[in-house]
């Protein structure tokens, strides 16, 4: 790593964890740039298909009117350039479903300006601390829980340390402390092998439970999607991402995407402990395919029938399962007052 980092304070004191290091490069990675598209390093799925933004909208439509067309707000947190939240509420006005404010949890200031470029109306916060509980809130989180900073514990022959990352020299390496951290590390995996990893994400559930507070407060109800699993389970799932190519997560710091996977039993439990009634995950294709994705695409394809293929090429990516269709998993949090949302077993 070349001494001129934008991160080269993170080591003045010596080896920094895991979280603190993730957090500092992927904030210098989002506030720089525009990452998302063929030109940068990702593409999420309101990018690959309108479909997947109306669904998400026809969804918050169906459950606002089965909750007695109430006032709310549509909140995202981490909304990309803007695309999902601009199809969602155009399927949303549809149907009369006009939220009172449309609120977006960014910090970037380049994607700020991206997002007010296709949502004009919207207004940013820089947490979900500063939403309004004046009305309901429909907060919709794509992608956002991955990037969220990770605690990794491994499991070494004196017992369970926390992962750390160090400098040596120009390059970063990890290592592990000497504080024992038994206690963080799940019961039922204590026992697991020397050399094992498990990871934690205290930042996720903190904002779930922040959201989980503000639905039980204001009522309403959360969609989070992303590529996770239930745990409690072992394994190292951090990752760099540049130019839609895997790369080393300790080189370029700061300039590479930097995610793990979502522990949806985690999430569950900060959302049951904000007073929410959950259901899910599900997979993303089942889910899209409850909401009527085979329907909107005929639609489309009736619409411009030029474009069949194309279309037919987006609902694969987004539905099937060697693509998106079962990586990505759709878990739900909502007022218990609320109906259950469409989409998912009641």
């Amino acid at each position: 790593m070349p001494d001129e980092s934008p991160l080269e304070s993170l080591w003045t004191d010596g080896p920094v964890s895991l979280a603190d290091y993730m957090a500092a490069a992927n904030g210098h990675y989002y506030a720089a740039r525009d990452p998302l598209g063929a030109a940068g390093d990702f593409t999420t799925a309101p990018e690959i298909s309108q479909m997947f933004g109306e669904l998400v909208g026809i969804w918050c439509a169906d459950l606002w009117d089965r909750a007695g067309r109430p006032a709310f707000r549509y909140v995202e947190l981490g909304p990309g350039r803007g695309t999902l939240a601009a199809d969602a509420l155009r399927a949303m006005r549809r149907f009369g479903c006009d939220p009172v404010g449309v609120e977006l949890v960014e910090t970037s200031l380049a994607l700020r300006a991206a997002q007010l470029s296709r949502v004009p109306d919207a207004r940013h916060h820089d947490a979900v601390e500063s939403l309004p509980g004046d009305a309901a809130l429909l907060i919709v989180a794509n992608e956002f829980f991955d990037a969220l900073p990770i605690r990794q514990f491994l499991a070494t022959p004196e017992g369970w340390r926390e992962r750390l990352v160090a400098r040596d020299g120009a390059r970063l390496v990890t290592q592990h402390g000497d504080t024992p951290v038994d206690a963080d590390v799940a019961p039922l995996l204590r026992t697991q092998p020397v050399g094992t990893v498990v990871e934690t994400s205290p930042a996720a559930s903190a904002v779930m439970h922040g959201c989980a507070l503000r639905i039980a407060h204001s009522g309403g109800a959360m969609l989070a999607i992303d590529y996770g699993y239930r745990g409690p389970a072992a394994g190292d799932t951090l990752q760099a991402v540049s130019s839609h190519r895997y790369a080393d997560p300790f080189e370029r710091a700061g300039e590479v995407d930097l995610t793990a996977h979502v522990d949806f039993t985690a999430l569950t439990a900060a959302a049951r402990r904000g007073g929410l009634t959950v259901a899910g995950p599900v997979g993303q294709g089942l889910w899209l395919q409850r909401l009527g994705i085979d329907a909107r695409l005929q639609s489309l394809i009736a619409a411009s029938p030029a474009r069949a293929e194309e279309l037919e090429g987006q609902r694969h990516r987004l539905v099937e399962a060697g693509e998106m269709g079962e990586l990505f998993q759709i878990l739900t949090a909502f007022d218990p007052a609320w109906p259950h949302p469409a989409g998912f077993a009641a």
